[in-house]
């Protein structure tokens, strides 16, 4: 089986971090985040992936090509034009072939296990099987209206009145009967794939009741590096065995000054923190520097930039 990571998305939400990094190498506890889903891929014994890319798409096949991903045979599919989560798939119809195939999110973190995600789909005889996620906040991320055991409806577009605490986790098993409902310019999966199956043949899910967020905002990337870290730690020794690399707070290629007090932060590679600073709920992406008696709290800082982030009311599900 082939799997297909949408990695071509501009990540305006993320900027000014994305004006100099692509979305799917910004890095979580010192991974890059498309990693965390190269992992998952290796784990489930999926070995050809195929990325569609746009912006910074020398950097991030630069990096991947550098990267010691032994066992996992990548290729990618570069937008000049960026297409959209269904252009692009649509693009690739040829290269993922007659066989079903996985869909994923490069900016996700979650710990789905594709091997049960897939024996679900293929007992289900269904043509598409999505992976949703209950929250509470479904209604403000958008929600999956279901009923049977089928997805009907996507935040009540097709007008069927159907609600739920369901979200799409952007992970799918998709049989190549999609590609009849797509098209070959810029427009969106859900409206064009999804819809098409929900009409010929039935759209299944799968719920996933584990780790899952989205990394998509600045809110949601500080609160992945912060107040989740301790669970995405837990993937550690995994990942280790997968990739032969690991989350973690402090990179060994960071440079700490003495009488530096660091809590609960994340300090990237390159960083050079000079003598009696403050750093505290915090994100240093790669090569920050810090002057000395600088005080960071709440933050994400790249070399460029420094963007304070508001902490989560007290009592808000995250």
């Amino acid at each position: 089986m082939k799997a297909f990571v949408l990695a071509a998305g501009l990540g305006t939400r993320l900027r000014p971090l994305t004006d100099h990094i692509p979305k799917p190498l910004i890095p979580i506890l010192n991974i890059p985040s498309l990693f965390y889903t190269l992992f998952l891929l290796k784990q489930a014994g999926i070995r050809e992936i195929i990325c569609n890319i746009h912006a910074h798409a020398d950097a991030i096949k630069n990096f991947i090509y550098a990267s010691d991903l032994s066992g996992l045979d990548i290729s990618f599919s570069e937008e000049p034009i960026i297409l959209g989560t269904g252009g692009g798939l649509k693009k690739c119809e040829k290269l993922l072939g007659s066989d079903e195939f996985l869909l994923v999110n490069s900016d996700i973190i979650t710990d789905i296990d594709f091997s049960v995600l897939l024996r679900h789909h293929q007992e289900s005889g269904r043509p598409g099987t999505l992976t949703l996620y209950a929250t509470p906040e479904a209604r403000s991320i958008g929600y999956v209206g279901v009923e049977e055991g089928l997805v009907k409806d996507f935040n009540n577009r097709r007008q069927t009145n159907l609600v739920s605490s369901f979200i799409y986790t952007g992970t799918a098993v998709l049989s190549p009967e999609i590609f009849r409902f797509m098209k070959a310019e810029f427009s969106g999966i859900v409206e064009t794939g999804f819809t098409g199956l929900i009409d010929n043949g039935g759209l299944g899910f799968y719920q996933h009741k584990g780790l899952w967020m989205d990394i998509g905002t600045m809110q949601s990337y500080w609160q992945a590096n912060i107040n989740t870290a301790s669970i995405i730690n837990g993937l550690a020794t995994e990942m280790t065995l997968a990739i032969g690399m690991h989350p973690h707070a402090i990179s060994p290629e960071a440079f700490i000054s003495p009488n530096v007090e660091i809590s609960k932060s994340v300090i990237g590679r390159g960083c050079h923190i000079a003598e009696h600073c403050t750093i505290k709920n915090s994100v240093l992406l790669p090569g920050v520097e810090v002057k000395a008696g600088s005080t960071i709290i709440n933050a994400i800082v790249d070399p460029y930039s420094t963007t304070v982030i508001e902490e989560p009311k007290q009592g808000k599900n995250n």
